[in-house]
């Protein structure tokens, strides 16, 4: 990607302008790996332009595998208290990530790695998601693209850069004012969806009933995430009951988990299968109470992400499909599942399947049709 790119501007101009917001006087804390250079440097750029003050935090990516594979169980559950240093000094949070290989820790026994998502992390990470609390910090992820992430998605790197630069607007002119577009439209599903009751979903190896009454969707138009694209709320946590298969591989700590297929009675699971990553599956929804039950439902909407990559961050946009997540729910949804993970998997419908809302059939074959 040239370092004189137009479109570098315009996607650094989003995240400081249209997602975070970036005030004078503020600290803005960038976090991510030296491949994300590029964008780093625009970013930096445009928080000073806004009279705030850039705080760069770098790492390495092998660091973790060297933590995973050679500290003990104390070093590797250790929070660092840089972390909460962070928390307590910063207003704005940008995450960048940029890792060279996705698929590294595909060899660290899965009971290490749910190791590192012990409850001793959720201070921190609450602290910086759940816009209710007093100690609040404004957020944002996005993706640089690297040649790991191009091959996880079966790209070339050149393809893969076009691929995000469309998928997060960055072609317009104006991308900020494409995405308050996608606010507006996923609002007037947000507002028909607000006095409803019962999810239904059916699709191939799914059928599952879900109960959302009193529970809140929050429209995700790009401010968190960028790209987004998704509306989602936190179902009630005992009210899953049936069977759901998740079509898309999902990436999660250096390793693949295909073909994810879960059995829920009352809310709970009881019954979870995985033709690739099994051992890994169980492993986490072993790790707390709560990561057996659904923290989030959600609804993709991003047309322009069109085929899935093995990233959770677009995969779960993708208009036509709907994805759940195991473990901690969004406290502004109403939803109050605890738990030390947030697991997202993706059931992709646009092939058949549907979804109903109070039996009125709301999304079908991938295409909405309640309004």
């Amino acid at each position: 990607m040239a370092m004189s790119d137009p479109r570098l501007q315009r996607w650094a101009e989003a995240l400081t302008g249209y997602c975070l917001d970036v005030q004078p006087g503020e600290v803005v804390a960038i976090l991510s790996t030296p491949l994300a250079e590029p964008l780093i440097r625009e970013v930096y750029l445009a928080v000073l332009q806004k009279g705030a003050q850039p705080l760069v935090a770098l790492t390495l990516p092998s660091l973790r595998q060297i933590l995973l594979s050679e500290g003990s169980d104390e070093q590797i559950g250790w929070r660092s208290p840089v972390d909460r240093a962070l928390a307590r000094n910063i207003d704005k949070r940008l995450r960048i990530s940029a890792d060279p290989n996705p698929l590294a820790l595909a060899q660290i026994p899965p009971a290490k790695q749910t190791q590192q998502a012990a409850p001793a992390a959720q201070p921190v990470t609450r602290q910086m998601q759940a816009p209710t609390s007093e100690t609040y910090i404004r957020w944002c992820s996005t993706l640089w693209p690297t040649e790991g992430y191009a091959q996880l998605a079966g790209m070339s790197l050149a393809e893969f850069e076009e691929f995000v630069f469309a998928a997060c607007f960055l072609n317009d002119p104006d991308p900020a004012a494409r995405w308050v577009e996608v606010g507006r439209q996923q609002q007037r599903y947000i507002d028909w969806l607000a006095d409803k009751h019962q999810v239904h979903i059916q699709g191939e190896g799914t059928d599952l009933r879900l109960e959302i009454t009193g529970r809140t969707f929050i429209n995700s138009d790009g401010k968190r995430n960028f790209p987004s694209g998704e509306f989602f709320t936190g179902p009630h946590e005992t009210s899953a009951n049936g069977t759901i298969h998740f079509h898309m591989p999902s990436a999660r700590d250096g390793r693949i988990i295909r073909d994810v297929r879960l059995t829920f009675q009352d809310g709970l699971v009881v019954e979870a299968t995985a033709s690739e990553g099994q051992d890994y599956l169980l492993a986490t929804l072993d790790i707390d109470p709560g990561a057996r039950r659904v923290g989030e439902f959600a609804f993709g909407n991003n047309f322009g992400i069109t085929r899935g990559i093995s990233n959770t961050l677009y995969d779960e946009k993708i208009g036509g499909t709907i994805h759940m997540a195991l473990g901690a729910s969004y406290p502004e949804t109403g939803g109050v599942n605890d738990s030390a993970i947030h697991w997202d998997f993706i059931c992709d419908l646009r092939q058949g399947g549907e979804v109903r809302v109070d039996d009125v059939v709301f999304l079908k074959d991938g295409v909405f049709s309640a309004l």
